[in-house]
């Protein structure tokens, strides 16, 4: 399992962000997380408000990777079969066609993916943990690379069904876009004007087949033991905050070690240092603890409790 070498990965890498860059405004932290998940052959969570271009930078990633993409709009009435596809009688064959649904795609966007019953969600959920899904006792592979990019609304609490902890787990990150500052917004602005058209058309820095060999070489990239034990060291500590009901789990430890071996190679590097680990923790475990009521009474910031367990804990020297 070699892949690209580490230098011609990261440029690769860098020409996908700026073909995104072109679209998306002043977002350079959130862009490049989005490909470090990428990187990782994992799925993204994004919880914001609507109409901070969730769906346009998940296009955007699809068409700069040369990638498929499909969406699904997710409402209170979507049927598992609506993601997965079902098998339809053909009358000239005499025999059940599969029509295949939009899960059979290389970037998927689930949108709103808290408006479906649990049943629906659970259909998505198993295709993004088995890379498969089964239909009338047949498994069907999925197409290879396979990202789902979810978003959920965090302010509408009316007919939603709240993604359980677990299902939450199944995402290697939660990521936030959040509003843009004066100078973007009047960017994005500008930009549109000069586009003269609704519709954003960029050029694939990269095909399917380029994005396998970048997660190979994510592969091949070393971490140091001590870099490893700063990882659990930093997982085990939210299992020991009196502010959290439930830390993280392993999967948090295992989010994090592919995340920082993910931005060594987004910044040319073929091993990992403390600073990769720092970088990722927050959106790798924001969504992995479980805080208690009271906590949240007092308006505790999960975010903040991670940044405290990354200054309190010692962190490796490099060699």
């Amino acid at each position: 399992m070699e892949g690209l070498k580490v230098g011609e990965a990261a440029e690769t890498c860098q020409k996908v962000v700026s073909q995104v860059k072109k679209v998306i405004v002043g977002k350079d932290s959130v862009l490049e997380k989005v490909m470090l998940a990428v990187l990782a052959n994992s799925h993204i969570l994004f919880e914001d408000y609507p109409g901070l271009a969730k769906t346009l930078m998940a296009r955007s990633f699809a068409m700069s990777m040369g990638c498929d993409f499909s969406r699904i709009q997710f409402t209170p009435d979507l049927l598992p079969a609506d993601i997965t596809g079902t098998y339809v009688y053909n009358v000239k064959t005499s025999d059940f066609d599969l029509r295949r649904g939009p899960v059979f795609t290389n970037i998927l966007l689930a949108d709103e993916i808290n408006r479906a019953p649990p049943k629906t969600q659970a259909a998505l959920l198993e295709a993004m943990q088995e890379r498969q899904t089964t239909l009338d006792g047949k498994t069907h592979p999925l197409t290879d690379p396979f990202i789902v990019i979810a978003t959920q609304n965090p302010i509408e609490y009316e007919r939603v069904y709240p993604l359980p902890e677990a299902q939450l787990d199944r995402f290697l990150v939660r990521l936030q876009l959040g509003y843009p500052n004066r100078a973007d917004e009047v960017e994005i602005l500008r930009r549109r004007m000069q586009r003269g058209k609704e519709d954003v058309e960029l050029s694939p820095a990269a095909n399917s087949e380029t994005i396998l060999e970048l997660q190979k070489t994510v592969e091949g990239i070393h971490v140091d033991d001590d870099v490893l034990g700063y990882v659990t060291d930093i997982v085990q500590a939210t299992r020991a905050q009196r502010q959290i009901e439930v830390g993280a789990s392993p999967r948090g430890s295992l989010a994090i070690f592919k995340l920082a071996r993910a931005r060594a190679v987004f910044h040319a590097r073929d091993y990992v240092i403390p600073d990769d680990v720092k970088e990722v923790a927050e959106p790798a475990l924001i969504h992995r603890m479980i805080m208690k009521a009271e906590s949240w009474v007092r308006g505790s910031d999960p975010r903040q409790i991670i940044q405290e367990i990354l200054k309190s804990i010692p962190v490796p020297k490099n060699k």
